[in-house]
């Protein structure tokens, strides 16, 4: 395989392509396909045959808007249908190269104008089981170009220069970290995928292996000729049975044309990737976790140093990135490192996938620069709060993450402008809450996720977890006192400071940012014996007759 024939593979999907008048894109996500996607694709699939128009209809991946779904978009017309069913399908053919369905048109001007799309800048555009289709919009030449033009040395400055930090949560830069892995001393090396996404309320990882797999593959491969490895493997979590699915098909056509396996497109270099499933593990996401995982241990924590950049899968150098960093890895070795630098902030480049999710009108997949203050996002991108309710808080990062007030809305989204405030980045999980929230209850929710997903193997995360989400019930049933209150301050001050991985250091956050910032709600608990959210079952005290 050679750039030429990479060109001549896109210029005969773009011949094949321009035989058809209408393009006809079907989102066929896990969202989309639970609301009969699939069947609604082979109902226009015949509905066009019958029509006698020349129409291409193609299933994709997310196309963001996921509370419009089922999605589908008419090309060249641009125009994106919304809660498409069987029923619309003979109106959707027969308006082709006329006017648009009245009633079914998605309007979502500002959802759309606000974003950059860099890692999703294929979805919605390619079928993700067609190599071909990756191929049409200049997959792979980032991974040719670098094996046959740059030195790995050459691909590191790259990605150092672009300023990408690490998407998954913790914000390393990746330059460092491709460069400590290169220097490690080590017959075999390797990299790793992190798609174990456990989050509640995430699916940007997801979304990225469903819809575009290959953008994965690549960013890997390019990975591996950086650091100098020859073995990969790609941890998803087993609940996402389409991603594995479709990565599954990606590695196998790649490997058909010579983009994985021995002497890759004629060069020395020699990669592959294997697959490995998660049982749902939340606290695998963390990496010396997920090791042990791939390993066939139990996934449990160790102790760093070594990192896994030194000792990593069976004592070897191992370089562990998720999904979305993985994902931009192809897009900033064809445009430079500088065009990437040019996004985003002064310490956060580039852009960021969120999962918008939660009391937002426009729930769904949302990708933005860095930089970009909460209320864009919450207000303009996700169309604001519903029902005419009033924004309460947004919880950034997962369970693990702050929950960020009213006040601080302006705020731009970059990881040491949300480290501040108190909450964190995360892998991109973005929870929207009303006036109908009641956020002690909320950080009781998140404290019980992450008792539940503690390993045990520590004792303050073990423990701690377990103690803080029995002093917040407490609280909730109007049983607390002022006493406890000052008592589960501390309790997260030492399971913050002394757990052994990221899922007890971060686990306080959800509890001590909503004291920080919602501490009358506490108090009306505590003192008033009252919810004002009316979400807690709180008894009204019995009073005593002398």
């Amino acid at each position: 395989m050679t750039i030429e024939e990479l060109e001549q593979i896109a210029e005969s999907v773009h011949l094949e392509n321009a035989k058809y008048d209408f393009e006809v894109n079907v989102c066929m996500d896990l969202a989309c396909m639970s609301q009969g996607a699939d069947k609604l694709k082979d109902a226009l699939v015949k509905a066009a045959e019958a029509s006698g128009k020349k129409v291409l209809v193609r299933k994709t991946g997310c196309m963001g808007p996921c509370s419009s779904g089922p999605l589908v978009r008419v090309d060249p017309e641009e125009n994106l249908y919304r809660h498409v069913n069987s029923s619309h399908v003979e109106a959707i053919v027969n308006s082709l190269g006329g006017d648009p369905v009245a009633g079914l048109q998605c309007d979502l001007n500002d959802h759309f104008e606000s974003q950059v799309r860099v890692v999703l800048e294929n979805a919605g555009h390619i079928d993700p089981e067609k190599i071909d289709d990756y191929i049409s919009r200049d997959g792979y030449k980032a991974l040719l170009t670098a094996l046959t033009e740059m030195t790995p040395n050459g691909v590191i400055h790259r990605i150092t220069e672009s300023g990408l930090r690490g998407r998954g949560g913790g914000g390393y830069p990746t330059g460092l970290k491709w460069g400590t892995v290169a220097k490690a001393k080590g017959d075999l090396k390797y990299v790793v995928c992190n798609g174990d996404e456990g989050d509640p309320g995430a699916f940007m990882d997801r979304s990225v292996m469903e819809g575009d797999p290959h953008r994965v593959i690549e960013g890997m491969a390019l990975a591996a000729y950086a650091v100098g490895a020859s073995k990969g493997f790609i941890y998803v979590r087993a609940e996402y049975p389409i991603a594995v699915a479709r990565l599954t098909a990606g590695l196998r056509d790649a490997r058909r044309r010579g983009l994985l396996g021995n002497d890759i497109c004629g060069t020395p270099f020699s990669f592959d990737i294997e697959i490995r499933l998660g049982a749902g593990a939340f606290v695998c996401g963390e990496e010396t976790a997920l090791l042990a995982s791939i390993e066939g241990k139990r996934g449990t924590p160790k102790p760093r140093p070594p990192y896994p950049a030194v000792s990593g899968l069976w004592g070897k150098p191992t370089l562990i990135n998720n999904v979305e960093t993985y994902a931009n890895i192809a897009p900033i070795v064809r445009n430079g490192g500088k065009w990437f630098a040019s996004m985003g902030s002064e310490r956060s480049k580039g852009t960021k996938v969120f999962a918008l999710t939660g009391k937002i009108t426009n729930t769904g997949l949302v990708e933005v620069p860095m930089g970009i203050s909460l209320r864009k996002i919450i207000e303009d991108i996700g169309g604001g709060v519903p029902g005419g309710h009033k924004f309460k808080a947004v919880q950034t990062g997962g369970p693990s993450g702050g929950c960020i007030p009213d006040e601080l809305l302006d705020l731009g989204v970059s990881y040491d402008g949300l480290m501040k405030v108190g909450s964190i980045m995360g892998s991109g999980g973005m929870i929207v809450m009303d006036d109908t929230s009641c956020m002690v209850n909320v950080a009781r929710f998140f404290i019980e996720f992450c008792m539940t997903e503690s390993c045990g193997k520590c004792i303050p995360c073990r423990a701690g977890t377990a103690q803080m989400f029995t002093l917040l019930g407490r609280i909730c049933d109007g049983k607390g006192t002022m006493d406890d209150l000052d008592l589960l301050i501390q309790l997260c001050s030492t399971v913050k400071e002394a757990s052994l991985c990221g899922l007890g250091q971060t686990a306080p956050n959800p509890v001590l940012s909503t004291i920080q910032y919602f501490k009358n709600e506490y108090i009306e608990h505590i003192v008033n014996k009252r919810c004002p959210a009316g979400v807690c079952n709180i008894e009204a005290p019995v009073e005593v007759l002398a």
